[in-house]
Parts: C-alpha cells; structure tokens; sequence
C-alpha cells in the first residue's frame, strides 16, 4: 500500500473515530437504530396501546402499591416461576408484580393476591413493548423490572426504595440501580457489575440494565418500542436508563442485589468491568 494509500484511509476514518470520541459508539449506533428502525416502531405502539386496552378491561382494578415489578416473559415456565419467587420474597411488602407473556402462553405461577398475569394478543418480540404494556396497567409510586431469567436477592427492593424514600432534598435520586452479580449457567460466578452512574461514561460503556433499576414513575419512563434484534446495539435497558437520566437524577447503588445470568454465546459478553 502507498504512502497517498495510507492517508486517505486515516482521513476517511478521521470523521467517524471524530464523531465517536465527541458522542460515543453507543449514541451514534441509538441514531442509526431510530433511522432505520422507526417505522415498525409506529405499528408497535398501535398494537401496544391496543392491548393495555384490552388487558386493562379484563382486569378487575389497575394493580396498585408502592411499587409495582414488571416481569417480561416468553416460553421460559421454570426460569420464570423463580424470578417471580424472587419478586415476592422481597422484604419490601408493598409490592404488586405483573408477569406480562408476549403471546405464548402463561405458565402456572405461584398463588398470591400480589400476582397478577396477562398474556398478549400475539408475539411481538419486542421486549420494550412487553414492559411497557407492564409499566401501564399498573398504578404504584415506583416501578422495578426483572427478566424471567434473572434473580433479585431479598433486600432489593428495600435498599433502592432505602435511597429513593430519602427526605427530600437536591441529591435525592428519582431512580436507583444496584450492582449487578453476574453468573454463569452452571451457577458459579463471573464477576460484580458495579459502576456509578454517568451519562457522558454510558455513551461508551454499556453497564446499564434495567434488572437492577427502580424509578420513579414519570412520564420518562417508558421503553423503546424499535425491534431490538440480538444483533441490534445498544439494548432497550441503556436507553431508558440514559435518557431517563437526561431530566432525572440516577444514583448507583454499590451493592449487588440481583444475579444476572450471562450467556457466554450472547453480545453481553462484550461488556467489561470498567477499571
């Protein structure tokens, strides 16, 4: 290759590692992703606003308390009877859980008055989509969500809403999320997720997700309704987090509360422990 070679690739990549280190990769891919990926959005929210409809009709009264955890499901019966087990043993009482299927069906889930199930129409495999159908049947001061996969430890709840219940003050936060223990399939542990919130930081890093965040609810907080493919960056949990963080405080809390399974053939794998 020739010396003229060399430079003008330096100077046709110079704009692009430019645009990166002003924005971050992640911001720039979440520009790409609303550019391609906007008009499914639209007829996702038709059929989202459809179904909270449908399912708020069915349901005898909006499910109320303190604090109301969304779990998002699909075809995963045994993963999501214990993630539900680990929503009700919390400490924190005050609490309803809604276990929203998107369209396969409902498993058999434990019985308690707490509990309520709602199944949609049909598949969208759009997990925002999911959650958000979640977020607005339920009424409650603050909401917490939880994969079917995934596990909380006891004092979740109890050392977020420790945080947000605060008395009211310049540095009370309106959302939290704990550290994150990540394990493998086979039980052992990989390592502790913990990194302190920062915006300009999580346009580069991704070390947010939404198992370890409880919020205030507000008119931000609401997921990303585009098709989200595995293949597709940055995932729905950074996008709420980071612009839920764009008019709200967001705290970390240093202490981990849930156990995240990690697929080692997944993208998450991509993450690192920030040094």
């Amino acid at each position: 290759m020739s010396a003229i070679e060399v430079v003008t690739r330096r100077v046709a990549r110079a704009p692009w590692t430019l645009l990166k280190s002003v924005f971050g990769w992640l911001v720039l891919f979440e520009a790409r992703n609303k550019v391609l990926l906007a008009a499914g959005s639209v007829r996702l929210r038709r059929f989202e606003d459809a179904e909270t409809r449908r399912l708020a009709a069915v349901l005898p009264a909006p499910p109320s308390a303190l604090v109301a955890t969304v779990i998002a499901t699909h075809r995963r019966p045994e993963a999501l009877r214990a993630a539900v087990r680990s929503a009700l043993e919390q400490t924190v009482r005050d609490q309803v859980v809604i276990v929203v299927d998107d369209g396969a069906g409902l498993a058999e889930l434990p019985d308690d008055p707490r509990l309520f199930a709602v199944s949609l129409a049909h598949n969208t495999g759009v997990a925002g989509v999911v959650r958000n159908v979640g977020i607005r049947l339920t009424r409650s001061r603050y909401v917490a969500f939880l994969d079917d996969d995934n596990l909380w430890e006891p004092d979740h709840l109890e050392r977020a809403l420790a945080v947000l219940d605060a008395p009211d003050g310049p540095d009370r936060p309106d959302g939290v999320y704990t550290a994150l223990r990540r394990v493998l399939p086979d039980g052992s542990e990989n390592d502790v997720l913990s990194v302190p919130f920062d915006r300009r930081r999580a346009a580069r890093e991704a070390f947010l997700d939404t198992n370890a965040f409880v919020a205030r609810r507000n008119r931000s907080l609401y997921f990303s309704r585009l098709r989200r493919t595995p293949e597709v960056l940055p995932r729905e949990d950074w996008e709420l987090i980071r612009r839920y963080g764009r008019r709200y405080r967001v705290r970390h809390v240093p202490y981990p509360t849930v156990r995240y399974l990690m697929n080692p053939a997944s993208f998450y794998t991509q993450w690192r422990q920030p040094g």
